[in-house]
C-alpha cells in the first residue's frame, strides 16, 4: 500500500498494492499497522457502510459534530465517484479549503478523511458502489452540513449544476461561513 499525504494535512490518499492474473485480481484493502503508522494515531472503524447511486447523484458535504465526529475511509466499489473533502477546523490554515480526488473500481483508490472535514461526492458514471469505514456512530441530533455549491469553496463537481441530484435534507445545507456548527 501507498500512502500519499495531499495537499491538506491529515488527508491520505491510499493506493493499495493490486495483484493481477488471468483469474482477476487481489488487493488488500484495509491493514490496521500500516494504516494507524500512515496516519500517525490510532483509528478503531466500528461500522462499514455502503451506497448505491446513479449518475449525478450529489451526496454532501456532511460532518457530525463532537463527540459524534467520525472519521472516514471511503472507496468505490463499482463506478466512479468525484469525492471531496473540505477542511473546517476554524483554526486550521486550510479552513474552507478543499481536496477532490477520483476514486473508480479501476484505481482502487481510498481516502481518509479524519474528523474535522465536511465529506461528500459525485457519482460520474452511471451508477456507483460507495463504500466506507466510520470510527463513529450516527448522530441525527448531531449531524450537519454545508452547501455543496458554496461559491467560496469553489468545488468543480466536474457535471452541469443543473444534472446534480440531491436530497431535500442536502439542498438546505448552510453556506461554510453561516454554519455556526464546526469544529474549533
Amino acid at each position: 500500500m501507498n500512502f500519499i499525504p495531499q495537499l491538506i494535512n491529515d488527508l491520505i490518499l491510499i493506493k493499495p498494492t493490486i495483484h493481477e492474473d488471468s483469474r482477476g485480481y487481489f488487493a488488500e484493502t484495509f491493514r490496521q499497522n500500516l494504516f494507524e503508522g500512515a496516519v500517525g494515531y490510532k483509528v478503531d472503524f466500528i461500522q462499514d457502510n455502503e451506497s448505491q447511486s446513479i449518475k449525478g447523484v450529489l451526496r454532501g458535504l456532511h460532518y457530525q459534530l463532537p463527540p459524534y465526529a467520525q472519521s472516514k475511509l471511503v472507496r468505490v466499489v463499482k463506478g466512479r465517484v468525484l469525492d471531496v473533502a473540505v477542511d473546517i477546523r476554524k483554526s486550521s490554515p486550510t479552513f474552507g479549503q478543499h481536496v477532490a480526488v477520483e476514486l473508480t473500481e479501476e484505481n482502487n483508490h481510498q481516502l481518509f478523511i479524519p474528523r474535522g472535514f465536511a465529506h461528500g461526492y459525485v457519482v460520474l458514471s452511471e451508477s456507483a458502489t460507495f463504500s466506507y469505514k466510520v470510527d463513529n456512530y450516527y448522530s441525527q441530533n448531531f449531524d450537519h452540513g454545508i452547501a455543496f455549491d458554496d461559491p467560496k469553496l469553489g468545488i468543480n463537481w466536474r457535471l452541469p449544476l443543473t444534472d446534480l441530484l440531491l436530497s431535500d435534507k442536502d439542498k438546505k445545507h448552510p453556506k461554510l461561513i453561516i454554519s455556526s456548527h464546526l469544529f474549533d
